[in-house]
């Protein structure tokens, strides 16, 4: 018979020593190593156990790795595959079956993977028989090394299984509905992204995945999170369906005040769009797997905000209380969008975050990096809540992510699709064009009393000029803007029948 308080006290000595529960470089297993003793498993001991982590001092996890994995190069790396069949529940019919995925080139830290089953938890011993090396001399029999986390496959009764979610590197997940490339990754936590003080890496060090029920239509994953600056535990609840919806509850346990943290983050690649400066020398018209931020704040105010791959770091704040969502969409779903054929940035998922119960004071940060590579994830986005995470406390938080081809929540109004912008030959001002689209933009007695009601801080705007289409739905807005020296000028758009808006807030900084 285990004691709760045996079991805690176990765990946390082997984690806070930078050890696994289960020591990854002991002697060498057998080359088909027996499952370790099943031990019993609660939501409250994780709780605990986060809790006890965050009054010790932080010991980082193990990263270090035996040759041959300790220097991969990236088409090494990407080489091992799992063996077919080898997955955890792989022809149970549960529903779902569970990929351990290798350490070696930038995922080498050591990451616990448990499965629960009637109450009892057991470690997922590293097996080097899961995995097709190609090609890579690898000794007859390894150490236990663990695993850099898992995917999660989707296995229905009938028809082909899919790739649903992955857990891997850090607090990073990514998912996808039906049909879809992986793209946007979230983040469990941020801390201090992008500080001058500079940015901290929570990772998960544990995951327990309980096992399904046979016709469960829900995942559920715990995980242990730890940094120099906070341990805390999570909950993560995956159902999948028209969209992949990932339901988090998370407690946080600071060792010391943090007062830059960001809930329901996430990170992009944007390397070319229309309204870039940076324009290399490539054929595709757009590559990004965001086209904008969408926010919906808490007054009921529907805000889109492109997103750009700038020549300088860009930080922009946009204050709120209790906010009822924000996310990265992918609004430009024709291949002719991007015209890349091999990447196919059309089929990326939006991911849209809506908070469940009162977030408070903050704001949700969005941060832009100079990127020269399509691989970088340059846009990160948070609601960074203004009151601190104070050491020696807790904090509880919880949100609902859709990872979808259209979010559940959308403005009812017309929808910027397009932005577009460029020099006006001979002239030092830049024209920008704002196509929104709308059933309402069919109504003809709303865009008979159409506006566009612009306004820019600093600088001015000039020319200022709308074309509808009700056929099309469509409202093209076509503007000049006049920066007046200033190297920055913060743009607002938003289409109006007399005083009322028809249209969501379109936002955005232009940067020389």
């Amino acid at each position: 018979m285990f004691e709760r308080r045996d079991v805690l006290k176990a765990a946390l000595g082997a984690i806070a020593s930078g050890l696994a529960p289960a020591a990854h470089a002991e002697a060498p297993p057998a080359a088909a190593p027996q499952p370790p003793a099943p031990s019993p498993f609660s939501r409250d001991m994780i709780v605990e156990l986060a809790r006890a982590l965050a009054a010790k001092p932080y010991a980082p996890p193990p990263a270090e790795l035996p040759a041959p994995f300790a220097n991969l190069t990236y088409e090494q790396f990407v080489g091992i595959k799992t063996k077919p069949g080898s997955a955890i529940w792989a022809g149970e019919n549960k529903g779902f079956s569970v990929e351990p995925l290798h350490r070696g080139n930038i995922f080498t830290t050591a990451v616990d993977l448990f499965v629960i089953e009637n109450g009892a938890a057991t470690r997922i011993a590293y097996d080097q028989n899961r995995f097709d090396y190609n090609g890579l001399k690898v000794a007859e029999k390894l150490p236990d090394i663990g695993y850099s986390g898992f995917r999660v496959i989707l296995s229905p009764p009938s028809g082909a299984e899919s790739e649903l979610a992955i857990f891997q590197g850090a607090s990073f997940y990514r998912a996808v509905a039906a049909g879809q490339n992986l793209g946007v990754t979230a983040r469990g936590l941020s801390i201090r992204t992008a500080d001058p003080r500079g940015e901290e890496f929570p990772a998960f060090r544990s995951f327990w995945i309980e096992k399904p029920s046979a016709g469960a239509n829900a995942l559920v994953i715990h995980a242990l999170l730890d940094s120099p600056s906070v341990a805390g535990v999570y909950h993560f609840t995956l159902r999948p369906g028209e969209a992949t919806i990932i339901d988090t509850e998370l407690t946080l346990f600071p060792r010391t005040t943090v007062d830059h943290y960001g809930l329901a983050g996430f990170a992009a690649a944007s390397l070319l769009t229309p309204l870039d400066r940076r324009r290399p020398d490539d054929l595709r018209a757009m590559v990004s797997a965001a086209n904008g931020l969408q926010m919906l704040t808490g007054a009921g105010e529907w805000l889109w905000r492109p997103v750009s791959n700038r020549e300088e770091l860009q930080f922009s704040s946009f204050v709120d209380v209790n906010p009822k969502g924000f996310g990265a969409l992918i609004r430009n779903r024709d291949v002719a969008d991007y015209q890349d054929d091999d990447q196919h940035w059309e089929r990326r998922p939006s991911l849209w975050s809506e908070p469940l119960g009162e977030w408070g004071e903050g704001a949700i940060q969005l941060v832009e990096i100079p990127s020269e590579s399509e691989n970088n994830e340059n846009i990160v986005a948070y609601w960074r809540p203004k009151a601190p995470l104070v050491g020696g406390a807790s904090a509880t938080f919880a949100y609902r992510q859709f990872w979808c081809w259209q979010p559940p929540s959308r403005p009812p109004m017309a929808v910027a699709m397009h932005s577009r912008s460029g020099r006006i030959p001979g002239s030092k001002l830049r024209r920008f064009v704002v196509v929104f689209s709308g059933d309402v933009l069919a109504d003809k007695d709303k865009t008979a009393r159409l506006s566009a009601a612009l306004t820019t801080s600093p600088g001015s705007a000039t020319n200022v000029r709308t074309f509808t289409n009700a056929q099309a739905k469509t409202c093209r807005v076509v503007f000049d803007v006049d920066p007046a020296g200033e190297n920055f000028c913060e743009l607002r758009l938003v289409l109006r029948a007399d005083e009322e808006p028809i249209s969501e807030t379109w936002l955005y900084r232009w940067t020389p």
